[in-house]
């Protein structure tokens, strides 16, 4: 696992830090869940939430409420209740507060039932997890999604941020999902943030939480250094 802080600008201080995949020699995410077939994605599902949870466990604030951020395959959830026990289990020995527990979720395909997520949301929440919908605006991760259930945060994809300094239609766009944000009591993290400009525009459509490489870069089962001035 590396860890890719989450910080809030307007406190600057650290919100949290998403849980990334690694291989143990450094592969991408993309490279390792390219490997997981859909027989192994419970299994692969369960181990990344264990690997992620005891880490944090040795490496985060013990005194503050520092939240860890893990992504999971909504498929590899049959059952809400029972799925999220190893998750509980594993918190608890390592002593760390399941409130601080963060998990995002996004789908590449579109999802076949809606009501299953929604499921899975609400038993989290019920929990008391955090709850985010990852890359949002991107392929299937959008309005619908939304529509059916409302998670507490939203993470804007990177590519609607790309080049929105200079863009009309990307600002607009912002404005819109802010709008809807508000409505919903809805959280928004603007994720990929990689320049100024982008930073700039951002901060002042009212976002405070951030996550891209202007900050920090992932560091592999460690805690990178932060810069808020970016």
């Amino acid at each position: 696992m590396a860890f890719h802080p989450i910080i809030d600008l307007r406190r600057q201080a650290i919100w949290g830090y998403e849980a990334l995949v690694r291989g143990t020699e450094g592969q991408s995410a993309g490279s390792i869940l390219s490997q997981v077939d859909e027989q192994r994605q419970y299994k692969f599902d369960q181990a990344c939430r264990v690997k992620a949870i005891e880490l944090a466990g040795q490496l985060f604030p013990k005194t503050e409420d520092t939240r860890l951020s893990i992504n999971f395959m909504p498929n590899a959830v049959y059952e809400p209740a029972a799925c999220i026990r190893t998750s509980l289990e594993t918190a608890r020995r390592v002593g760390f507060d399941t409130r601080r527990i963060m998990f995002e979720f996004t789908e590449n395909e579109r999802m076949a039932d809606t009501k299953h997520v929604a499921r899975i949301i609400a038993e989290y929440r019920r929990l008391g997890f955090i709850t985010a919908i990852d890359d949002f605006g991107a392929g299937h991760a959008g309005l619908n999604l939304l529509a059916n259930f409302q998670t507490d945060l939203i993470k804007i994809d990177m590519e609607l941020i790309r080049g929105i300094a200079g863009s009309a239609a990307r600002q607009a766009i912002l404005a819109g999902i802010l709008v809807m944000a508000r409505a919903l009591d809805i959280t928004i993290i603007a994720e990929g943030v990689e320049t100024r400009d982008e930073l700039t525009i951002l901060a002042e459509a009212g976002i405070d939480l951030f996550q891209g490489f202007l900050f920090a870069k992932p560091a592999l089962e460690s805690l990178p250094a932060v810069s808020f001035a970016g």
